[in-house]
Order: C-alpha cells, then structure tokens, then sequence
C-alpha cells in the first residue's frame, strides 16, 4: 500500500499559552527514607497531560533521602514524584505553593506524613482508605474461587457493601471539603448512578432508557473549563470512553457531541485545545466508515478559521489544505465528474455510467494491497454485474504501461481508464476542445489520492454513499441496501392500494 504521512498527528504541541493563573514561588519538599542504593542519586518530578506524563522538573537526592523542587510557577493538577529506577512513584495534589511531605522508600501510601499541605493530608487519607478497601476486596475475590454457591453470595454481599462504602466515602469528602481541586477530580471521575426506569415495562425501551441517562449524565460533572484536569488523568479517559463507548459511531453523532463540548471549555485556550485535538486525531485516520466528515468539520470549524492558536501558519494552512481536498468527497456529496481516456483510447466519463450503483476504485499495478484487492473485486463484478453494478477503475500510475499489460493478463471486465504522458502533454488543447477537464486530469488531487487502493460506491445519481468498502463486504452491503429499497418500494406500493 502506498501511504502519505498524516498531518493531524502533530498538531498538538506543548504548552505555549496559559489561561489559568499558575501557582508562583512553588517550594515542595520530600523527604524519602530508607532509599537503595539504585535510587539515591536523582528524582523527578512529572504531571499528567491527557493520557501521558512529562517530566516536568529535576532534584539531586540530598543526604537523607531529601528532595528540593522549587521555581517561579507552576500549574496546578495531579504530579508525580518518580525515582531513578522509573518504577518508584507516587502521586501529589499540586494546588498551593508550599508542600512538605515525608514517607518511606517501600509502600509510599501508608507511610506517608503530610508535614505541610492541607489537600495533600486529605489526598492521602482518601489513598489510605482506598488501599485498605482494596486489600479487602482482593481478599474476598480469592476466597470466592472456591466457594461453594452460599457462601459466594455472602462474599458478594460483602464486595457490594465495600463498593458502597467507597463510593460514599468519596460522596462526603466531596460535600466536606467543596473547594478542594482534588475534590474536582473525584467528582469529575465518578460514574453516573442513573434510575432503573421499572415503569417501562418493556426491556429493550427500559435497557435504552438507561443508556440514554448514562450517557446524558457521563460528562456533567467534568468542569471543561478548568485546564487542571488536562494534568490528571480524568479528563481524557472520560472524554475516550464517551466517544468510543457511549456516542454512536455515526459522524452526525458525534459532530453534535463535540461542539457542545468544545463550547463547555468556555474559551479556557488550554481545554478548548486539547477537546479540539483529541476529536480530531481521533477520527483522522478512522478505519469506519464516513468519520471524514467528522475531520472536515473540526477543520472547517476550529482550524481554518484560524482559531487553532497553537499551530504555526505553515502546518494550518497544510491541514486546511487536506480538509477542502476532502470536503467534496464526504458520504452524500455527488462525486466529482471524470472524463478519461481507456485502454482503447477511448474517452470515457464517470457521469455517464448507466448503473444502479457504481464502484469507483482508484489503485496502481504494483501496489502489493491492490493486487490483493483486485483479483476480490472481479470475483465480486462477477458475481454482482447482472444486479445494476459498474466499475470505473483508475490507475494512478503516471506511466501506464505495467498498468496496461496488468489488465490485460488479469482480464479485468470493467472500465479501466487512466491518463498518460501524451494527454498531460496536450491538457490545454484536450479541454479547450471539451474533451476532457482539469478535475480529470487532475484526478489524484480531485479525489485526494494519497494512498491506494482507494473505493467510492456511488448509487445511479453519482451521489458517493459508501467509503472504504473492500469487495469482501460489497455483497453484503449491497444485499442490504437492495433489499432496504426493495422494502420501501412495497410499503409505498401498499400505501397507494391501500387509499
């Protein structure tokens, strides 16, 4: 397969502007005790951004096993103190300047002191609780392996009352401590607890009713204009897990979802960025069908507009670039007219194909996935040809003799058209003639031909409603959509008896 690099991919870029106020003079200090000998020499201090963590800052380990982490600013969320070794951590809330905490090298949890910093006392009296839940829930878990069916259903009494502890536990520390960050975090990451719905009687409806409820409630508790969520790992897993789980995998869908919570960052540059991003790298390079259209409107709406601010002029005009290529060839556009010339050097026009549906297939002789895919797609015009089907096959080499003498020993049956040197030589000439027209000859940009093979199903109006099928599932989905009209026709043919 011949591949071009995507764009979208480097987009996101470090931090360069701030719209919350940062934290200044910080002054943290830990003290570690009873350090080996492979993690006495430096540490690291390190905050989430999304899904990953970045080092954010250095210390020499003093005698003592004491570490000094001081600056002008820095910004509030969820860090980490990590060891030499880079699997020694722990975790912190960062959200006033002074922090002075003491703990021990083994099992930094319990042993942990919270000298100085009132939210990282409570922090660590939450880790504490949940650790010692935890133990007890392991426990139980074994013990249910062999338990014989009472005495499970006691055991999952018992995990049922700790799940309910915990999450009560969380419920009231929020209530207690409301101006806490770490407050913010728990709130933002708590699941939904949504109504049976016993009124409906039905389970399919009561079973969408719920969902319906979880997923209008998944994201409330998120305050997207808060960038100290971007440094904790709550904002993006909720955010991945609402667009793959919860949203339909349908581009209208999921266009609705991302403009409103790009609105609910409330113009904080640092969340309306990484919302922005994440949607689109998201559904850049999507393997379902019709996501461009979900990478054309975050284009045309938080890009071109020039409001992605951490982008240099250079990568954004390039991106805007790539989404006006795409923008015509989204689901229910007409694909743009071909006039091309044959193996017979015959002229041969897209928009003329008399067919119920059309396979427009873009591909080269020696791409190695086209050669897989060829040999399927006759077996499919085969099969498939006597039902209304065409296919109008583009090669893109621009030398088009292996191209030739591929079709000719494959004998493939439908319209193979190209260009060539002779007629790039005479372009002018050919269309001013009317013969054919820049869009053909210019067919790699007009249909964005970055990679091949490439598949369009159109219907008999030339109106693109398939993308990315390969002919293994062509049948099927053909089968589907023949029987689907077949159905309307028959329901509008009862309708008319019926009056």
């Amino acid at each position: 397969m011949k591949q071009f690099q995507l764009l979208v991919a480097g987009l996101l870029i470090s931090i360069t502007s701030i719209a919350q106020e940062p934290i200044l003079n910080y002054d943290f200090t830990f003290k570690i005790n009873n350090l080996s000998d492979t993690n006495d020499s430096m540490a690291f201090m390190a905050n989430y951004y999304g899904s990953k963590q970045y080092y954010f800052d250095t210390a020499i380990v003093e005698p003592g096993g004491v570490l000094h982490f001081k600056g002008d600013s820095i910004q509030g969320g969820i860090y980490s103190i990590i060891l030499s070794d880079k699997r020694s951590y722990f975790e912190f809330v960062v959200n006033e300047p002074k922090i002075n905490m003491e703990t021990k090298a083994i099992d930094f949890v319990p042993n942990m002191k919270v000298k100085e910093s009132e939210e990282n006392r409570l922090f660590y009296e939450y880790l504490a609780f949940i650790e010692t839940q935890s133990k007890q829930v392991e426990t139980l878990k074994k013990q249910r392996e062999d338990a014989d069916d009472k005495k499970k259903e006691e055991l999952e009494s018992k995990l049922e009352s700790i799940d309910k502890n915990v999450i009560s536990y969380k419920l009231n520390f929020i209530e207690t401590n409301p101006d806490l960050f770490i407050s913010k975090v728990f709130k933002a990451s708590a699941e939904p607890v949504v109504s049976d719905f016993l009124e409906i009687k039905d389970e399919k409806e009561r079973q969408k009713a719920r969902y319906i409820a979880f997923k209008n409630q998944y994201l409330a508790d998120v305050d997207f204009a808060d960038e100290r969520l971007l440094r904790t790992p709550v904002l993006h897993n909720k955010m991945n897990y609402f667009f793959t789980k919860l949203v339909p995998q349908i581009a209208d869908s999921i266009i609705k979802e991302a403009d409103e919570l790009v609105k609910r960052t409330k113009n904080n540059k640092e969340t309306y960025k990484y919302v922005v991003h994440h949607i689109t790298s998201k559904y850049e390079d999507s393997k379902i069908m019709g996501m461009e259209s979900v990478l054309v409107h975050m284009g045309q709406n938080y890009y071109c507009p020039d409001k992605a601010w951490w982008l240099s002029k250079k990568k954004r005009e390039e991106f805007c670039e790539r989404v006006d290529k795409m923008a015509p060839l989204l689901i229910g556009k007409t694909a743009p007219d071909l006039i091309l010339m044959d193996t017979n050097n015959q002229w041969q026009q897209l928009h003329k194909i008399e067919a119920t549906y059309t396979v427009l297939y873009f591909w080269d002789s020696g791409c190695g996935h086209c050669k897989k895919v060829t040999p399927k797609l006759k077996e499919f015009y085969s099969e498939y040809k006597g039902k209304g089907i065409e296919v109008f096959a583009i090669g893109t080499e621009f030398e088009n003799k292996d191209w030739k003498k591929y079709i000719k020993k494959n004998e493939l049956p439908w319209i193979n058209v190209s260009d060539n040197p002779e007629i790039n030589e005479n372009a002018q000439e050919l269309m001013r003639q009317g013969t054919t027209t820049l869009e053909s000859l210019n067919f790699r940009d007009t249909y964005d031909i970055f990679s091949t093979p490439k598949v369009y199903l159109l219907d008999e109006n030339k109106t693109i409603i398939a993308t990315k099928l390969m002919p293994e599932q062509m049948g099927d989905y053909l089968d589907h959509l023949i029987q689907s009209e077949n159905e309307s026709k028959d329901e509008k043919s009862s309708k008319k008896k019926a009056k």
